[in-house]
């Protein structure tokens, strides 16, 4: 059974009645995660990152150097972890705030 128009829902966050389809617009749009950069520009999935400082990689041995370019990042979910991949590295999650958009 979908929502309509027709069917209205008490909302507690705002106290008020609405359509329910309104409502499970408004949950969803609630539910998505903004990933930002450290300049605020908003990430996607597929996008370039450049880091903006030197990190060490724990337990691969290697350091990763300011402007290295990491290709076709994925978002996680959460809204300051991004997963990506990068040559001799598996499963590298770096922090939104050390990269920045390419």
């Amino acid at each position: 059974m979908t929502a309509s128009d027709d069917d209205y829902v008490y909302d507690e966050a705002s106290g008020e009645w609405m359509p329910a389809s309104d409502l499970a617009a408004r949950t969803q749009a609630e539910s998505v995660v903004v990933v930002r950069d450290a300049v605020g520009n908003v990430l996607q999935d597929g996008d370039a990152v450049v880091l903006v400082k030197d990190l060490d990689v724990k337990g691969a041995g290697q350091t990763l150097r300011r402007g290295t370019i990491i290709r076709s990042i994925r978002l996680t979910g959460d809204a300051q972890e991004i997963d990506c991949k990068h040559d001799g590295i598996r499963g590298l999650v770096l922090r939104a705030e050390f990269v920045r958009k390419h």
